[in-house]
């Protein structure tokens, strides 16, 4: 068994769409359009093309409990999922430069060094970093 897909919950497709590949820069592996004007819409790193697809889940529009549970995590700010990168300091330096706001900035725990940023859809990630 492995994990080849992952859901984020976003409110907006094209926002998110636009967002997660011209500023995060990961790549459109997938895009599909579905009913209601909703498409399957993946995207995979551009170091990991073979990794996990981080879908684009439009849930929070089609089902209320989904859209509660998003604002509770934004409400106390916790971090949706995490992503992987070789330097917090690095990413934090080049997404603030692209107007990324972060509610948490580099920090160490231990052998970790962890930022939170929101992701202007609805939710807080967490740049992690193994020191």
């Amino acid at each position: 068994m492995k994990v080849t897909l992952i859901s984020i919950p976003v409110r907006d497709q094209e926002k998110a769409l636009k967002f997660y590949t011209e500023v995060l820069g990961f790549i459109i592996k997938k895009d599909k359009p579905l009913e209601g004007g909703n498409r399957w819409v993946t995207l995979v790193s551009p170091e990991w093309q073979d990794g996990p697809e981080l879908l684009l889940e439009p849930g929070p529009n089609h089902f209320e409990p989904c859209k509660i549970y998003q604002d509770a995590l934004m409400k106390a700010g916790m971090p949706y999922t995490q992503f992987d990168v070789k330097s917090v300091d690095a990413e934090y330096e080049r997404l603030t430069k692209l107007g990324v706001e972060f509610s948490v900035k580099p920090s160490q725990m231990g052998t970790w060094k962890y930022a939170v940023f929101n992701d202007t859809c609805g939710n807080n990630i967490e740049l992690v970093e193994e020191l």
